[in-house]
Order: C-alpha cells, then sequence, then structure tokens
C-alpha cells in the first residue's frame, strides 16, 4: 500500500524570530478617524505612476477617481473622502531615503459624501473582460506588500492555463496581524472574492494557505468553506513562508524555475486583503480607498488594527494609537524583517502599507558593528531560496556582476533571514538591494546603447542607399547628356548655319566674365563686413584693393556686354522653358524624398500620386516647349520685374502654407499673398505674349533697379524681426518710404521712351565712386568712427559729387530732374502711423497688456490714420 501524499510540503532554510503578535491581534479591527488632510502619492504601486485628472481647487467626492493609470503597468487613484484638492506636487513618501514624490492633496470637508457608486451583485453573469475591468477601474494593486497591479497579474499569461489559485493568508512576519484580523472579522467578503477570481481564472483547484499560529482565522475559514471544494492548508509556523515562492512550495510541492513567475508554471498567488478589495469593487462598487493596518509596538499605549483612508498621514494614526514619544526609537514601516525606518511622522499610509511599528530601543536594539565573515556558513543553511549570501556579499563588494547574476542575485526576496542569524552583524541585505540596482542602472544603459547603436547603423543603411541611388542618377544623366551631345553633333549642318553669325567662344568669355565679377563683388562684400568689426589698416587696404578688382571686372564685363553681337532667336521662349525646366527638377526632387520613406502613411501615398501627375504634366509641357517653333523674344525691363515679383510672392506664400496652425493674422497675409501672386502671374503671362518692346537698357534704370532691390532687401531683414525696438520701427518706416519712391522712379524709367546710348564710360565710373564713397561714410557713422575720419569722408564725398556733375556735363546725357515724392509734414505723418502700428501689434502679442493700454494704443493709431488722409486731402 503506498503512502499519501502529503498536504503540505517544507522549504530549506527559514528561521522563526519571536513574535509579538499578540500586541494587536486581541482587539478588533477599529474604524481610524477621519483625517483633516490627506496626501495621496501617484505611485502606490509597482510600475508607471498615475497621471491627476483633477485641478487644483476641484471638489471631489468619495470614491471618485482623482488619477487615472498612465500604461499597461499602472493603477488608479481615487479620492478616499470628500473635500477639495489643495495641491497637486511633491510631497513626503514613505521610502527609507525621505524623498519627495509627485502627490495630490485634499482637504476633507468632513461630510465624507460618496460618490454615485455602481455596484454589481449579480456578477455571474458579466464575461471576464467585465470583470477584469472592474478590478482595473478600482485600482487595486498586491496588498501583500509587492503592490503589483492585480488587473495585470491576472491577464499576464492569457495563453496560459491556471490550474492552481494559491490564496497567502500566511502572514508570517513578527508583529503584523492584519491579514489574522482580515480573515476572522471579513470571513464572507474574503470567499466572495475568492469566488471572483475563480470564476475569472476557472482553476483545477484553489489552496488556502495559514500558518498554524492563527487559530481564530482558521476556525473562521473552516466554517465558510463548508459549502465550496476550496482547500484550507494548514501548515507550521516558519518565517518565510509568506513570500510567494515559498508558499508554492509549501502548498503544491513544485518549485518556482529560477528567474520565472508563478504562472509560468500555471499557478497564481493573490493575498488575502487583494481578495476582499477585489469584492468591494465588484460587489459593492467601491474602489481601493482604505486598507487595514497594524498599528503595534511597545511605544504605543493602544496596539491595534485599524481600517485606515490611504493618505492618512502616520503621525494622526500613531496619536490615535496612543504613542508615547518619549519611548519610541525606531518608526518602521512593515515588520521588523522586510520593513523600513521612517524618517519622519509626515509620510501618508500607502496601499502597500500592511503596519506601522513603533519600537522601543529595547524592543529592538540597534545592531552592533558588523565584523567580518567568518565562513561560517549559517545564512546559507536559512535562506528559503537555497542562495549562497556569503558568497553573494563578496561580489556585491567586489561589484561582479556577472558573477552575481551566475549565483542567482535575483532569485533573492530580501526576507533578512541571513542578515537575522549573521553572527558578525553583516548587513547582507543592503548588500543585495545595493547591487540589485546598480545591476538594472547598468542593463538600462547597456539597452540604451544597444538601442543607440542599432539607430546609427540604420542611418548609415540609408545613407549609403540614399547615396547610391544619387549615384545611379548622376550616371543617368551623365548617359542623357552624352546621348544629347551625339545628337547634336549628328545634327544637320543647317543648324550650324543658323550660328555662324555668332564669334566662337564668345559665349564662354562672356561666361567667364561674369562669374569673375560675381565673385569679385563676393569678395568685396565678405571684406567689407570684416572691416566693420574690425577696422584695421590692413583690412583697409584688402577692401581698397578688392574694390579696384571688382570694379575691373564689371568694366571688363560691360565692354563684353557691348561688344558682343545680339543672340539668335532661340527656338522658344527661354524664360517659359527655364521656368518649365525649374519646375520638372523641384517636382522630381521632391518625389525622390517621398519614395524614400520606408512605409508612407495614406496621406503621403495621395501626395506621391499628386507629385507624379504634376511630374507628368511638366514633362509634357517641357517638351512642348522644346519642340515649339521660333517666338519673339521679350526681353525688357516690364518682363524682367514681373518676374521677379512673381517668385518673391511664391516664396512668401510657400513659407506662410508651412505653418501648422497660422492665426488670423497669417490667415489673412496668406489671403492676400495668394491674390497678388495670381495678378502677377496674369500680368507676366500678358507681358510673355505681348509684342518686342524697345529695350531701355541705360544706367539710370540699372541703377534704379539695384537701389529697389537693395531697399526690399534690407526691409525684409527688418520684418523678420519678431519684437522690433523703436530705433528698428523708425528704420522700418524710412525703408518702405524709400522703397516707394525708388519703385515710382523705376517705373517711370521703364515707361520712358528709349534714349539715345551714350557712351558713358566716365559717367558711369563717376557714379560708381559716388556710390562707394557714400557707403563708406554710413558704415563709418554706424561705426562710430571718430570726428577726423568722419571730416576726410564727407570730403571725399564731396569731391566724388563734384567728379560726377563735371562728368553729367561732359556727356550727351541731360540732366536727371529731381522731383521729391513727398514732403516732409507727409513723411512725418507716415512715420508717426507706422510707429502707432508697431506698438499696437506689440502690445496685442502680449498677453499680459492691458485692455486700458490697448485701448489706447488703437486710439493713438486712429488719430495718426486721421492726420494723415487730412494731410493728403
Amino acid at each position: 500500500m503506498t503512502a499519501m501524499q502529503p498536504l503540505v510540503w517544507d522549504i530549506p532554510g527559514g528561521i522563526h524570530p519571536p513574535e509579538r503578535k499578540h500586541l494587536s491581534n486581541r482587539t478588533p479591527i477599529q474604524p481610524a478617524p477621519l483625517p483633516r488632510r490627506l496626501v495621496l502619492p501617484l505611485n502606490q504601486h509597482i510600475g508607471a505612476p498615475a497621471e491627476p485628472v483633477v485641478a487644483l481647487g476641484q471638489r471631489v467626492l468619495k470614491g471618485q477617481l482623482i488619477a487615472s493609470a498612465t500604461g499597461f503597468v499602472s493603477a488608479a487613484l481615487h479620492a478616499p473622502t470628500s473635500g477639495t484638492v489643495s495641491f497637486i506636487g511633491p510631497q513626503p513618501y514613505p521610502h527609507v531615503s525621505g524623498m519627495l514624490a509627485p502627490a495630490i492633496v485634499i482637504d476633507s470637508d468632513g461630510l465624507d459624501q460618496w460618490c454615485e457608486l455602481t455596484p454589481c451583485p449579480d456578477y455571474r453573469h458579466l464575461p471576464n473582460s467585465d470583470l477584469l475591468e472592474m478590478i482595473r477601474q478600482a485600482g487595486i494593486g498586491g496588498l501583500g506588500g509587492a503592490g503589483f497591479p492585480t488587473a495585470v497579474k491576472l491577464n499576464a499569461r492569457p495563453t496560459q492555463k491556471i490550474h492552481t489559485l494559491v490564496i497567502n493568508g500566511t502572514e508570517c512576519e513578527p508583529y503584523i496581524t492584519a491579514d489574522d484580523l482580515l480573515m476572522r472579522e471579513r470571513t464572507e467578503q474574503l470567499i466572495s472574492g475568492i469566488d471572483i477570481l475563480a470564476q475569472l481564472i476557472q482553476p483545477d483547484q484553489v489552496l488556502i494557505g495559514v500558518e498554524d499560529n492563527k487559530p481564530e482565522a482558521i476556525a473562521a475559514l473552516r466554517a465558510a468553506l463548508r459549502e465550496r471544494s476550496y482547500q484550507l492548508r494548514v501548515f507550521p509556523t516558519k518565517y518565510p513562508s509568506g513570500g510567494e515562492k515559498q508558499l508554492i512550495q509549501i502548498l503544491t510541492g513544485v518549485e518556482v524555475p529560477s528567474g520565472g513567475l508563478p504562472a509560468d508554471i500555471g499557478i497564481l498567488c493573490q493575498n488575502v486583503g487583494t481578495c476582499k478589495a477585489i469584492h468591494d469593487a465588484v460587489v459593492l462598487g467601491k474602489p481601493l480607498i482604505s486598507r487595514i493596518t497594524t498599528l503595534t509596538g511597545e511605544a504605543l499605549a493602544r496596539p491595534t488594527n485599524v481600517e485606515v483612508l490611504l493618505g492618512t498621514p502616520v503621525g494622526e494614526l500613531l496619536e490615535f494609537a496612543g504613542l508615547e514619544r518619549g519611548k519610541l526609537d525606531r518608526l518602521i514601516m512593515g515588520g521588523p524583517m522586510m520593513g523600513f525606518t521612517l524618517p519622519d511622522f509626515d509620510v501618508p499610509l500607502i496601499k502597500t502599507t500592511n503596519c506601522l511599528l513603533a519600537a522601543t530601543s529595547a524592543e529592538l536594539p540597534p545592531p552592533p558593528p558588523a565584523m567580518p565573515c567568518i565562513r561560517c556558513g549559517e545564512c546559507a543553511e536559512v535562506c528559503p531560496a537555497s542562495l549562497l549570501p556569503q558568497q553573494l556579499h563578496f561580489f556585491a563588494i567586489g561589484q561582479e556582476h556577472e558573477q552575481l547574476k551566475a549565483h542567482n542575485l535575483f532569485d533573492c526576496i530580501e526576507c533578512g533571514a541571513c542578515a537575522y542569524v549573521c553572527p558578525s552583524s553583516i548587513p547582507l541585505v543592503q548588500y543585495y538591494r545595493a547591487a540589485k540596482g546598480e545591476i538594472r542602472d547598468l542593463e538600462q544603459k547597456q539597452l540604451k546603447a544597444e538601442q543607440s547603436k542599432q539607430r546609427f547603423e540604420l542611418r548609415q543603411e540609408r545613407l549609403r542607399r540614399a547615396e547610391e541611388q544619387k549615384e545611379a542618377e548622376r550616371k543617368a544623366r551623365a548617359e542623357k547628356a552624352a546621348r544629347a551631345k551625339a545628337a547634336q553633333a549628328e545634327a544637320p549642318a543647317s543648324t550650324d548655319g543658323a550660328q555662324a553669325g555668332k564669334p566662337a567662344g564668345l559665349g564662354d568669355e562672356l561666361k567667364r566674365l561674369k562669374i569673375e565679377a560675381s565673385m569679385a563683388q563676393v569678395a568685396l562684400k565678405k571684406a567689407e563686413k570684416q572691416l566693420t568689426a574690425h577696422a584695421t589698416p590692413e583690412l583697409q587696404v584688402q577692401v581698397d584693393q578688392l574694390r579696384s578688382a571688382a570694379t575691373a571686372a564689371q568694366q571688363a564685363l560691360d565692354a563684353a556686354l557691348e561688344a558682343s553681337p545680339p543672340a539668335a532667336t532661340p527656338a522658344a521662349d527661354e524664360g517659359a522653358l527655364k521656368k518649365a525646366k525649374i519646375d520638372a527638377a523641384m517636382l522630381r526632387a521632391q518625389l525622390r524624398k517621398l519614395e524614400k520613406l520606408e512605409a508612407p502613411d495614406d496621406d503621403q501615398q495621395a501626395e506621391l500620386a499628386r507629385l507624379r501627375q504634376q511630374l507628368e504634366e511638366a514633362e509634357k509641357a517641357l517638351t512642348s516647349l522644346q519642340t515649339a517653333p521660333p517666338a519673339t523674344p521679350v526681353d525688357d525691363g516690364a518682363l524682367k520685374k514681373a518676374k521677379i515679383d512673381a517668385a518673391m510672392l511664391r516664396a512668401q506664400l510657400r513659407k506662410l502654407e508651412k505653418l501648422e496652425v497660422p492665426d488670423d493674422d497669417q490667415q489673412a497675409e496668406l489671403a492676400r499673398l495668394r491674390q497678388q501672386l495670381e495678378e502677377a502671374e496674369k500680368a507676366l503671362a500678358e507681358l510673355q505674349t505681348a509684342p518686342t518692346a524697345t529695350p531701355v537698357d541705360d544706367s539710370a534704370l540699372k541703377k534704379a533697379k539695384i537701389d529697389a532691390a537693395m531697399l526690399r532687401a534690407q526691409l525684409r531683414k527688418l520684418e523678420k524681426l519678431e519684437a522690433p525696438d523703436d530705433d528698428q520701427q523708425a528704420e522700418l518706416a524710412r525703408l518702405r518710404q524709400q522703397l516707394e519712391e525708388a519703385e515710382k522712379a523705376l517705373a517711370g524709367l521703364q515707361t520712358a521712351p528709349p534714349a539715345t546710348p551714350v557712351d558713358d564710360g566716365a559717367l558711369k565710373k563717376a557714379k560708381i565712386e559716388l556710390a562707394m564713397k557714400r557707403a563708406e561714410l554710413r558704415k563709418a557713422e554706424k561705426a562710430g568712427s571718430d570726428d577726423a575720419a568722419l571730416g576726410s569722408l564727407r570730403d571725399a564725398l564731396a569731391q566724388a559729387e563734384q567728379a560726377l556733375h563735371t562728368a553729367e556735363a561732359a556727356s550727351a546725357k541731360p540732366a536727371p530732374t529731381l522731383v521729391r515724392a513727398t514732403d516732409d509734414a507727409t513723411r512725418s505723418l507716415k512715420t508717426e502711423v507706422a510707429f502707432a502700428r508697431a506698438d499696437l501689434r506689440k502690445l496685442e502679442r502680449d498677453d499680459s497688456s492691458a485692455t486700458d493700454t490697448l485701448a489706447a494704443a488703437r486710439q493713438r493709431l486712429a488719430e495718426a490714420e486721421q492726420k494723415l488722409q487730412e494731410h493728403a486731402d
């Protein structure tokens, strides 16, 4: 006959510290008084902290959601009583470091008024998903001390069959009796919570484990389990039999694999307090806002167990239990084996607080100083995880992380049994905790480094593919150009005859002269900027040399332009052909950029289709222009100005269209620019189709164009400033006035009848010299030069003006007629309007501007505009 299988098994190691449970288990559970102020940390569980959903000053009701879960491993937070949210931010937190943590503070109104609840006493007809959601919304975490969110634990292995549900009623820590009193007095709610878990999991068996030092709780459970098939297993008292893995081994004889979870072997473990909270959440509709906590220790006059609201300050609870501060030596949250010392009485009670131990110095004397390890081996004998504590200690001191992991450091449950029996008083658990933290930090850094490495390698691969694609495109373009060149070489001889009137090599020479003149101007501007920042004689000499070189290059270019014969009639309008080529090239670039995306979304797919269609149309238009019959060239100042205006309007419009959320002013500016662009494109089309106009190509027209372009550039630069000061506002008004006058003068020159060309090389040189002297004087004035330098520059300017007058008198050109566009009064009024408008815009952008100040600024602008209108009339 075979022996019967035992109902319970033993675990390796373990200790028997003296129990002091009698201090608090002789009185029933008492309700704690309602505190005036509740501090609710946002992270009372393992995982991501909750996120507040209430605002400062908001009134909340008891049970109302005040912080929602922010991730899969997270838990919600609810108001334990009715009151007002008085603070959201850092508050004291129950941790040995004494650090602060984000929290919500509620000032109680004393009414303890509940919000509307949704109880579900007939829960058996609900699907599992609804039950899980009710548990998740209630914010329940493991109440045995770990604090892992219960809903996550119940759904940790959706594909793994849980065949055994283990209910932990062990409570092996000395002093703690919260679960003992719960099993005695809340038996029906506990069994109801187990019923809900059994419906969710559908296990083959339910095992309830209780140590034999709780006879009243065992009797209450046996009476409640008469009509159920749940098995109550009673086993001898030993610490730490309440550990999850140790209790599973005691009740089933199966050991959880190293580094694994109970769910990996089809077992799920829940604390009795968690079961009672599940009953309250489902049957009563109440979230987790309170828990049963043991108040014990010889420094308390009335040790007991209380049902206390979460967030209650520890100091108020101890005063309720009759704290004698003269006797208190240490205040511990948790038991004497695995608890930690609290820094002060201001920390709040949280979901994982199962005990507050107010110990005297005689009750828990301080440990003696640590001595060297004598290798007695007692720590290894009592380790419930069958580890080698002394070896782990040596590896932790030497920071040998690989050896620590090889010796299964993370299987340590930090029960403190090894430190309890150590004759050398070595705080072994502290070394293990520190080593675990170091290893986690290093693994996190290695993970980040690996992710960075992967990102870098992927980027390098993308760049390599892009470079290969660019190289292929370059080769394709080179082949296309070679084919086009070969086709031109094979063209009929008549094509060569059409170019017979053009001297060989003249186009290349003209191009070279243009490049040299442009490079000389760029070098001159760069040197002038350096001279303005650091005025030295060497830089002045260099600027003079560059200015002479730029003047010579420009004169050579002008001479080459005058000597070059008129170009032959192109096969098509060169401006339209060039624009068509640029449009096609830009569309190809945008298309290539989108085609590089690995996984384009729907909007990007639509944009790809649109760009392909536009590119096809642009290529058709380009082909038609290349094969079109000869057109009459329209190459005058008006056509060039129209092209420039249209291009500038397009650029401004594209810049505004890139804004994601434009405001009202930007929307209005968009509409205005679109209208102006439409008008400019119409004018450009009319000019392109108009008959050939007589070119107006003299020095006055060229100078007017340059002046207008420079004024536009300076104006755009100042308009980009977000908050211009008064001087910049005045400069803006002056530039707008000058630009208006320059554009009027340019329009007059463009519409004037063609003048007889005059050989005015001396006149042109005199004008250039005058412009350069004037620019030198302005730069010196801005740089704050001394009076002597300014006087010499003014004399040089006067000489240049006299030379210009002499050159004008000697030339055949008529003297220019000076016409003042506006008088001084008009200019002053316009400046005042510009200042008033700028001040108003600045005030409107400032959210803190007073209403009276805005009204006064608007009144000032209206008066300035009225004065200007009256003066104009």
